[in-house]
């Protein structure tokens, strides 16, 4: 007879239960070797095994077989992390060619060199105007980044913008026109 099925109180049981699981793990741990072929994979399923066997203790039929209810627990957390690892690499398998989803992107390319015209119409610009184009346009920071940066509202950001490229527009156009403030 087995030692759970001849206790009543539910703080022995408990007790018992743990002492029955005790004598069953290294036959655990070889059917968990057997199944995932490395050692520190089969200790981390024993364990799982072992936490969700205590964890559902009050599921367990005393009078039935404990190994095989184990050995079931043990299985069915081996089956559930090959199906989620499965996913896993699908998931990053259908992921892995999309370029705006990956964390680490290619650095942009830096310009070392603007033609004078650009590089006059951007020292032309107030500086609260420069410093958006220049982390924004020139480092591909993005709006929130920016903002952070400059401790101001990501909305004052998009706005800052739009206005300094108007006003490159426009002072990179008169000068293409051959117009300038001393006309």
């Amino acid at each position: 007879m087995h030692p759970i099925s001849s206790v009543c109180d539910p703080s022995s049981r408990s007790s018992a239960f743990r002492d029955a699981i005790a004598p069953l793990l290294p036959s655990l741990e070889a059917r968990a070797l057997r199944l995932s072929r490395s050692h520190t994979e089969a200790e981390d399923l024993v364990q799982e095994t072992v936490v969700r066997a205590l964890r559902f203790e009050s599921s367990f039929e005393p009078g039935t077989n404990l190994r095989a209810w184990l050995s079931q627990i043990l299985h069915s957390i081996f089956i559930s992390g090959c199906r989620r690892r499965t996913r896993e690499r699908s998931a990053l398998a259908r992921f892995a060619g999309d370029p705006n989803l990956t964390a680490q992107s290619a650095p942009a390319p830096v310009l070392y060199l603007v033609s004078n015209q650009v590089d006059r119409a951007l020292r032309a610009l107030p500086s609260k105007f420069l410093r958006v184009v220049e982390l924004v346009d020139l480092s591909d920071l993005s709006y929130r980044e920016a903002a952070d940066e400059l401790g101001i509202p990501v909305g004052t950001v998009m706005s800052r913008l739009f206005r300094a490229r108007r006003m490159l527009e426009e002072s990179l156009g008169a000068e293409r026109l051959g117009i300038s403030d001393a006309a």
